[in-house]
């Protein structure tokens, strides 16, 4: 699978990124276009995936930093709290933070790969990349039980770490 702007990938980024961009207040300047496009820019015109794991895993990367960087340039952490972080074991409906709880899932993150990369892959695909244990399970190669363990241990540990607001 070669990273040529095909419809089917650009269905996936279009799919993902709209998600994202329906959790977002009204005035919103983000569009879920400008998130894909942004996104394929940072792929790179030459970046060649060898499956659709490896597709789905660096888009899911991608669309996070694409997310993070317009939250950060935007003045995220001027403006306060908004909604928390919501991790839920109700697969497709996890609701999305405002920019600030993007910025602090992001933090949060990136401590956790220190800890399991694997359950921080886990989280990444599910949470940003809105899929279900049974798509995250082969794109890792491990079984849906462990994509389960993963992600009920990433939940504790980040509600540990992002505080009791998580509830």
């Amino acid at each position: 699978m070669s990273a040529e702007f095909s419809p089917e990938l650009y269905r996936e980024l279009r799919r993902i990124a709209g998600y994202w961009m329906r959790q977002e207040r009204l005035d919103h300047t983000l569009q879920p276009t400008a998130v894909v496009h942004e996104a394929w820019l940072r792929f790179g015109a030459h970046h060649k995936f060898e499956s659709r794991a490896q597709f789905v895993s660096f888009a899911t990367k991608v669309i996070r930093e694409v997310l993070c960087d317009y939250a950060r340039a935007h003045g995220a952490q001027k403006r306060g709290r908004g909604r928390v972080v919501r991790l839920t074991d109700n697969d497709g409906d996890i609701p999305a933070p405002d920019a600030t709880g993007i910025l602090e899932l992001n933090s949060a993150l990136d401590e956790l790969q220190g800890v399991s990369e694997r359950a921080a892959k886990v989280v990444e695909l599910k949470y940003f990349g809105q899929l279900k244990a049974e798509e995250i399970a082969p794109l890792l190669d491990v079984s849906e039980r462990t994509v389960t363990r993963d992600w009920e241990f990433a939940k504790a540990w980040l509600q540990a770490r992002l505080g009791e607001a998580q509830r």
